[in-house]
This record gives C-alpha cells, sequence and structure tokens, in this order.
C-alpha cells in the first residue's frame, strides 16, 4: 500500500493547491510514471471511466491521432483502475478510441488506485484542456469542477488561466434548452450565438430566435440586434464573380494527376490531404524533396 501512495507522485490535492494547474504536465503530475509501471492491457479489458463528461468526441481529430499512432504508436500511456471485471479508463479515453481506429487490440498503461472522486476530478480536468471539446461538455465540465472543489467561479478562472467573464458566459449556456443546447453541440448554432441567446429568459423566444438564425443565417451583431429590438442593419449584397471555366479543367487535371481534391481561387492552389503521409505521397508525385536525400 505504501508504494501505491507513493506512485501517486504530488497527487491531485497539491495538483489543485497549485495557483496555476499545469495542463502540459497534468498526468506526470498526478501519477509519477516509471517504466516498471508500464504495462500492455488489452483495449477489450478497459472500460471508459463512468464520470467521462465529454459526450461527443471529434472524428477527424480521432483519425488524425489513430494515424499518428499508426506510425508511432501510443507514445503516453493511459491510466486505468483495476475493477471487478478489467479496468476502469482514468484517463487517456481519446488515445483508446484512436488506437482502435487504428487496429490495435492492446495499449499502454499504467495501473493505479483511485477514489471515486478522484476518478471524476481527473476526468473533468483531462477534457477542460482538450480544444475539441464542445461549449456544453466543457461548460458541464466546469460546472461540476466547481462543486467538488467548492470553488467561486473566479477561483476556477485563475486556476485554468481563463477570464471571469470567459466562466460565467461558459455555464451560462446550460441555462438553455436542451434542443438548444443539442444544436450547439451538433454545430447548427455557434457558440456566439448561444451566448446571446443564453441571456434571455423565455424558452419560445430562444426557440423562435433559434430557428430564426438558422432560416435567415444571422450573424452574431444581427441577432443582437434582433434581441434589443433594434432594426437589423441590411446586408450588402455580395457579388460573386464568374469564374474562368479553364480553371475547373486545370483543377481536374490536378486532381487526377494527385488523387485529392483540388481548388484554384484567387491566384491560389489549394489541396486537401488527409494526413502528412498523403501529404508526402503528394510531393512524392510532385517531385519535391525536403532536406538532404
Amino acid at each position: 500500500m505504501e508504494n501505491k501512495k507513493k506512485a501517486l507522485g504530488r497527487g491531485l490535492e497539491q495538483l489543485f493547491t497549485n495557483n496555476v494547474i499545469d495542463f502540459d504536465n497534468f498526468e506526470k503530475e498526478i501519477v509519477t510514471e516509471n517504466k516498471n509501471d508500464v504495462t500492455m492491457i488489452k483495449l477489450d479489458d478497459i472500460r471508459s471511466n463512468p464520470y467521462q463528461p465529454r459526450k461527443t468526441f471529434n472524428e477527424d481529430s480521432l483519425r488524425e491521432l489513430a494515424v499518428s499512432i499508426k506510425e508511432y504508436g501510443v507514445v503516453q500511456p493511459v491510466i486505468v483502475k483495476k475493477s471487478i471485471k478489467g479496468y476502469e479508463l482514468i484517463a487517456g479515453e481519446r488515445r483508446c478510441k484512436a488506437s482502435r481506429l487504428a487496429g490495435l487490440t492492446e495499449i499502454p498503461a499504467i495501473i493505479k488506485d483511485f477514489t471515486d472522486q478522484e476518478m471524476m476530478e481527473i476526468a473533468l480536468i483531462e477534457n477542460i484542456q482538450r480544444e475539441d471539446l464542445n461549449a456544453i461538455d466543457e461548460a458541464k465540465s466546469v460546472l461540476n469542477i466547481i462543486k467538488l472543489r467548492g470553488w467561486t467561479q473566479e477561483e476556477f478562472a485563475v486556476k485554468f488561466g481563463k477570464s471571469r467573464s470567459y466562466i460565467t458566459n461558459l455555464i451560462g449556456l446550460l441555462k438553455l434548452p436542451e434542443n438548444i443546447q443539442m444544436m450547439l453541440i451538433n454545430k447548427e448554432l455557434s457558440t456566439s450565438h448561444a451566448r446571446v441567446l443564453s441571456k434571455l429568459e423565455d424558452n419560445t423566444q430562444i426557440e423562435e430566435f433559434a430557428a430564426r438564425i438558422i432560416k435567415e443565417n444571422l450573424n452574431v451583431r444581427e441577432l443582437e440586434q434582433i434581441v434589443s429590438n433594434k432594426e437589423v442593419v441590411k446586408r450588402k449584397p455580395i457579388t460573386i464573380q464568374a469564374r474562368e471555366p479553364k480553371l475547373y479543367m486545370y483543377e481536374n487535371i490536378i486532381s487526377d494527376k494527385i488523387g485529392n481534391k483540388v481548388r484554384i481561387n484567387k491566384n491560389k492552389i489549394e489541396i486537401t490531404f488527409d494526413s502528412v503521409k498523403d501529404l508526402e505521397r503528394i510531393m512524392e508525385i510532385l517531385n519535391i524533396s525536403v532536406g538532404d536525400e
């Protein structure tokens, strides 16, 4: 038992008492990693952290991570807790999902013994730092940590390097009706639009405005004008310049050669690629070399 206590490193409590939480070394701070602690575990034996606040994962981001894992393997072990049947995941949900996409059956892991509250706190903190976390999941994570720790919004903002107004506006999104929250999660509404709607008290009015945002393609300023009962500024008509017919032909020729989507616009050639490996393939086709051969 003594060894387990030592293996917790600085521990969650000390991590939380820091003035600002160090995201870059978050997992290393809660677990002192030793190569002897790392073991390979079957992915099928790992179940998600029951306190995982994230409900949606960015598929493109997962695919990119899967490509990286195929090439370099899982660089940072996941953290798990032994359970009655297999293991419960404490940290590393994205790594597990991406490893499955990459076709792996096992993943490097560190086995530690945490309490239910510690598991919840780790899952919440791990998710808040992710750039692809949607605003609703982030707001729920923030609110849960504030409640668990008994912090004020100001204290949370300082520890996580955010402004007080950012935290207040973020938590305010949770007052929106569930169907409007889902529109935000599904990217039908922007966070800025949702923030304006969250200031309203009448749910029926909120839903009416949300429908107008989509139907009339309202920008945030126009929505604010409508909400404050000011007349909406009329938009200037957008003039679309006709494209040279030859450009379509050139796009198709280049696309056929490299096998990727190509767009020529405003004296620029844009080539879409899926990964670094795909980019290297394109450069090889175009006979472009980088560095010493």
